[in-house]
């Protein structure tokens, strides 16, 4: 069960309005770093995960999020509030409320029409919300890594717009978003490694032959090695073969008789005549005289 407490965690301070600021934080409302995404993403996986540990850590964080996008939606209310009223109620002329809104040189103008001043779960390129920013998979050593690098990702997002603000308040309050996205990471990274062994992920073990090889796929200048493809754990393939498990590389299936007939019959009706030279629309496009 929700409740909803009418404070806000961190308490939210706005110097002066300013639509352009709040269609860039609309990034961290409905874009795909932002808290929805993250709260819905770790809602779904505690809803699906057994351990009692993670469960509440997944709950708990899933609803800060919750409570760092109702933050999120204030600032952007906050920062449009000029504009709303302007836009209800007309009171600046049609040129001057135009450059109010436009003076970021992005589209506030256009989030300020579609929703009235108000939070949009859009980006801040005006794109809807998906779910399909949700990755959740069900299986805690990989959800718990996605979830680190989907805070990781939301730590510079903020920092970001940190350094396009220069409004004190925002900038704490941003400051206090982001430091949560490092202690979110922490603990997630403390739940992953609680799992032992972690690596590989699942249950399967990978195929032994292959599993520390690292194939060299680029050829020009020599690039510098390092410990992801050099040392005791790791085989280094400079060149390796078109086929790396000994066949010949050719797709194969077994078929009927039957399904091999047929399907001798569409290559020979379909094959390709290299011999001919058809005249075609772009030898005319190019003025190729009929004859």
């Amino acid at each position: 069960m929700f409740v909803h407490n009418k404070r806000l965690q961190y308490t939210v301070r706005v110097a002066a309005p300013n639509p352009g600021l709040a269609n860039l934080l609309l990034e961290q409302f409905g874009g795909p770093q932002g808290e929805l995404g993250a709260a819905c993403r770790y809602f779904t996986q505690a809803v699906g995960e057994d351990d009692p540990g993670r469960k509440d850590l997944l709950f708990d964080i899933a609803t800060e999020e919750l409570s760092h996008l109702e933050i999120v939606g204030s600032i952007v209310a906050m920062l449009n509030k000029g504009a709303k009223g302007q836009l209800a109620e007309a009171v600046e002329s049609e040129a001057e409320l135009y450059r109010a809104m436009t003076g970021g040189g992005n589209d506030s103008h256009t989030t300020a029409l579609l929703y009235g001043g108000g939070p949009a779960l859009t980006n801040s390129a005006g794109v809807p919300w998906s779910a399909a920013y949700i990755d959740t998979i069900g299986e805690p050593t990989a959800d718990l890594r996605s979830n680190i690098a989907a805070e990781a990702r939301a730590k510079i997002v903020y920092e970001r717009l940190i350094n396009v603000t220069d409004d004190p308040g925002i900038k704490e309050t941003l400051g206090f978003l982001m430091t949560r996205e490092i202690a979110h990471q922490k603990s997630f990274e403390k739940a992953l490694h609680s799992i032992q062994p972690n690596f590989p992920q699942g249950k399967l073990p990978g195929v032994p032959e292959f599993t520390s090889v690292y194939y060299k796929m680029s050829s020009g200048d020599e690039s510098p090695r390092g410990p992801w493809n050099e040392g005791p754990d790791w085989e280094f393939v400079g060149a390796p073969e078109p086929a790396v498990d000994g066949g010949d590389g050719l797709a194969m299936v077994n078929v009927t008789a039957d399904d091999a007939e047929v399907l001798r019959a569409m290559a020979s009706r379909t094959a390709s005549d290299t011999t001919a030279d058809p005249l075609t629309g772009a030898d005319l496009g190019v003025g190729e005289a009929v004859k």
